[in-house]
């Protein structure tokens, strides 16, 4: 039971114990000699000199420990979580050798091991970039086959979640939704024709055509199934009007690994790696969540350990009032500029399809999720998603004794925001996943791997938020 408490816990019960016992000793003495002169007025002097003892131990002890805390606790704490960064998360960083200036020659040995460890991921970058050249070109070469190809092209898993798209897809898909990796190809394409389709390729074992019909009732594609090898299918659709230039290229979107994922008995069970994650942050009018408003909600999508290109949300909102000037020398955003954009109803709409099927991550999400909740029902949604916040994984990861704002993370972990992107909706939710990306690998070298344990620990931090707000 100890050994799972947290490092400066344990040296405060120990100080605790200490001072405590040392009481106890001087009472017990002091009680002994009482008990000789009891009846006298030795005895008052016995009791006095007792309490008054008592209390300078138990102060000495305290202040000990604060210096011990200080100096000791908190330094060890630190190169841990720094020695972590550099291991897991990529973070090149020098060691921080002052903070750890009475641990003797600790900080110095942690430094040198982060310099060799340094020195061992440049020799093997160097070898995974010829690799990633040689990867590059050929997908280089596959997108410019695809160019001159007039199709949109869906590759689907066995579980009927997108693996791939290429770029006139992700327009045909936009029309409908925003395109993402993993998300049920029916988010987009109603269910019964595709799955009466899918059927029909299942049994026959063959390509087949059909009608796609959109979500939206008012598309409809003609496209057909193609079964592959393994399982899944690629979808093609053909004749589908899109603004892209014939000649342009048509990057792909894809995550094979999707093909062989599957689907977790439980979210609390679920491996981390395993989920997806939607990263996202709000500009509002103000600081009170039961009266002002959004006017900026920005976000991106996390998959597999990395930020999927092209899978966002940058969506300005008229708040129904007008900006506060205080408030947009913060964000940049205009009364001018919200004006005739979706009103919250409709942009949290779209981003709750957005965030469909997985994690919602913000830092700070109280504060965030106060705003969507509370028009919930002009929305027509539930916001029942799962959620993390990256101020409570800073919290697990680095101590609840550090600084755990945005700004601070991302320089701790070598996340850079560009100032013209600091607090835009956009700039800040990217900087977030960019942590997020850092800090998953760092929770499962802690030994937790598995989305209930995160939660577990993050809740033993609820009062950083509760402070913050």
């Amino acid at each position: 039971m100890i050994s799972k408490l947290g490092l400066r816990l344990r040296i405060f019960l120990f100080f605790v114990l200490l001072g405590l016992g040392g009481a106890l000793a001087v009472l017990i003495a002091l009680y002994v000699g009482y008990t000789r002169v009891a009846g006298s007025s030795v005895a008052n002097g016995f009791v006095f000199a007792g309490i008054l003892a008592s209390l300078a131990l138990v102060a000495l002890t305290a202040g000990i420990w604060l210096l011990f805390d200080e100096n000791v606790a908190k330094p060890i704490e630190k190169i841990a979580a720094e020695m972590r960064a550099r291991a897991h998360a990529g973070v090149a960083k020098e060691v921080d050798t002052h903070a750890a200036r009475y641990l003797g020659d600790l900080a110095h040995a942690a430094r040198a091991v982060s310099d060799r460890l340094t020195e061992g991921a440049m020799e093997t970058a160097q070898t995974v970039a010829f690799e990633t050249e040689r990867l590059a070109s050929e997908k280089a070469r596959l997108t410019a086959l695809l160019t001159e190809i007039p199709v949109a092209m869906i590759l689907v898993s066995p579980r009927g979640q997108i693996v791939l798209y290429d770029g006139q897809a992700a327009e045909v898909l936009a029309q409908l939704h925003v395109p993402r990796l993993n998300a049920p190809l029916t988010d987009f394409f109603e269910a019964e024709g595709l799955e009466a389709a899918v059927r029909r390729m299942h049994k026959t074992g063959r390509e087949v055509q059909f009608t796609a019909e959109g979500t939206d009732g008012a598309q409809s594609y003609d496209a057909r199934l193609k079964p592959m090898d393994g399982g899944g299918y690629m979808m093609v659709i053909e004749g589908a009007e899109t603004h892209m230039p014939p000649e342009a290229e048509r990057p792909l979107v894809y995550d094979f690994d999707l093909l062989t994922h599957d689907a977790p008995a439980s979210i609390e069970e679920a491996p981390l790696s395993a989920l997806s994650y939607t990263v996202f942050d709000t500009e509002t009018t103000g600081l009170l969540p039961h009266k002002d408003e959004v006017v900026q909600i920005g976000a991106v999508r996390v998959l597999n350990g990395r930020i999927v290109p092209g899978e966002v949300i940058d969506q300005l909102v008229d708040p129904g009032m007008p900006i506060p000037p205080a408030s947009t020398r913060v964000h940049k955003v205009t009364d001018a500029m919200v004006r005739g954009q979706p009103d919250i109803a409709e942009a949290g709409r779209r981003f709750h399809r957005f965030a469909k099927g997985s994690v919602i991550v913000a830092h700070n999400a109280p504060f965030d999720m106060a705003f969507l909740r509370r028009h919930r029902d002009r929305m027509g949604v539930q916001w029942d998603h799962p959620i993390l916040d990256t101020v409570l994984l800073s919290a697990v990861l680095f101590g609840a004794s550090q600084t755990h704002t945005l700004d601070a993370l991302c320089e701790r972990l070598g996340v850079e925001i560009p100032a013209p992107l600091r607090h835009t909706a956009l700039g800040d939710a990217h900087a977030t996943a960019q942590v997020l990306v850092k800090m998953l690998p760092m929770l499962e070298a802690r030994g937790m791997a598995r989305f209930g344990e995160v939660l577990d620990e993050t809740r033993k931090h609820g009062r950083l938020l509760e402070d913050l707000n």
